[in-house]
């Protein structure tokens, strides 16, 4: 985890293998090193938070959801920037109590360049 050989850590949850498959392609195409989880207990499970720049979840996933991992995600490294995604826009009536400048939503279907655009704009807001 701590090997960046050309780019920051893009951590991607989402039980769906299809789209953690497609987010490493499009992530990796940009030069991020990319770390796939297929539910958030792994992604937490495996102590390598801190290590992370930017964190993509879905929303939608069985057991623990999207929301619950940001909330986890937050208290053990605050600011992280995050990325939720979900295919249930009405998930997002939740959001607001979970807002802040370091969050931003898609939902499902998106554009590749919007979201590696907002992943790139969440590292270099967090760095400065």
């Amino acid at each position: 985890m701590t090997d960046r050989p050309s780019g920051f850590v893009v951590a991607v949850v989402d039980d769906d293998q299809s789209v953690l498959r497609s987010l490493e392609y499009l992530l990796e195409s940009a030069d991020y090193s990319v770390c796939l989880f297929a539910s958030p207990t792994a992604l937490l499970d495996c102590g390598c938070l801190q290590e992370i720049d930017c964190l993509i979840s879905d929303i939608d996933m069985p057991g623990m959801d999207g929301f619950e991992l940001l909330r986890l995600a937050r208290a053990a490294r605050p600011g992280l920037p995050t990325i939720l995604i979900t295919g249930y826009p009405d998930t997002l009536k939740r959001l607001p109590r979970l807002g802040g400048s370091d969050l931003s939503v898609f939902t499902k279907p998106f554009q590749g360049s919007a979201l590696l655009a907002a992943v790139g704009d969440a590292i270099r807001n967090h760095r400065k």
